[in-house]
Formats: structure tokens, sequence, C-alpha cells
């Protein structure tokens, strides 16, 4: 087995489900975001921390490869699955993960029922896809846009590292 593969955050979405009843029982809350975070930068690590803050647990569904690619291009992600549930697993802020392939999250948010979902600011009511935010309003989740540290996005991350390649730097 992998090191990357020992990540115990690393949930199968049967054992999240199972984990969130655990926490329903316990009385705490649930937040969930949901994202590719293919190269974790510090407009992931502040919002993330942000939304931690929100409730007793954090967990992130992931987007896996193949949503990746749907979503962002052939060229992605940078990363596998299992590096970026690794890094993300790192972080003491986040406490459970699950990868999804579907472009959107509407079936793993029916099944959660999280208490709170988290966006970062550059995301309004308006621009969450329909399906997710039918499956949130259903499940009677707060829906919480957070501060968005402008600068930073794997985009612009991508693109100076390219910069520094063309220059010789790397």
């Amino acid at each position: 087995m992998s090191p990357l593969e020992n990540n115990p955050k690393l949930m199968t979405l049967p054992r999240a489900i199972a984990r969130r009843a655990e926490l329903k029982a316990a009385g705490k809350r649930l937040v969930l975001t949901n994202g590719c975070f293919d190269l974790l930068h510090c407009g992931h690590l502040y919002y993330l921390r942000e939304a931690a803050s929100l409730g007793d647990e954090l967990w992130i569904g992931l987007n896996g490869e193949a949503s990746v690619r749907a979503l962002k291009g052939p060229t992605r992600p940078v990363q596998s699955d299992l590096e970026r549930a690794y890094a993300l697993g790192a972080l003491p802020f986040v406490h459970g993960l699950f990868t999804f392939e579907t472009p959107r999250l509407d079936g793993e948010i029916r099944a959660l029922r999280p208490d709170v979902y988290a966006k970062a600011g550059d995301y309004t009511l308006d621009k969450l896809d329909p399906g997710e935010r039918a499956a949130l309003e259903e499940s009677g989740t707060q829906i919480s846009f957070l501060p968005f540290l402008p600068g930073y996005s794997t985009t612009g991350l991508i693109a100076k590292i390219c910069a520094a390649a063309k220059a010789g730097a790397l």
C-alpha cells in the first residue's frame, strides 16, 4: 500500500454516511464544502480554515480525476485523487474527505444532509449549480459564502509555474 493510501480522513461514501449519523446523534454540526483543490494554495487554506470555524467537523467532497477533467479541461488535474486527498488530509482543520466522479455533488448532499455548506466568496446563490442548490434546500442546509482571498487561484498558480519554466527558472 502506498503511504498516500493510508489516509484516515479519506472515506468512502457509505463510511461518510455512517460517520454523519454518528455526528448527528452526538449533536455535532457538519460543515461540507467541495472542490478540485488541484494545487493547494493560500486561497484554499484561508477559505478552508474559515469554513471549519462554522461547525464541529469540516468535510471536503473532492472532485475525482474524471470530474476535474470535465470541469477544468484535459490537462487537469495536475495531481491525482490520492495526492490531493493526502495534502488536504494533513490539514488539522479538515476532518473528513471523500471523492466523487460526477460533475456535481447533489447526490452526496442528499445522502449526508450537512448542517452547513460553505463556498468561497467568489460564489453566490445564483452561481451555485441548480441541482446542488436544490439538494441543499431540500436538506435544510445553511449555505455560507466566506470571504474570498483575491489573487490566489490554481489557474494563476499554474500560469506562474509555466512562466517560471519558460524563463528558465525551473
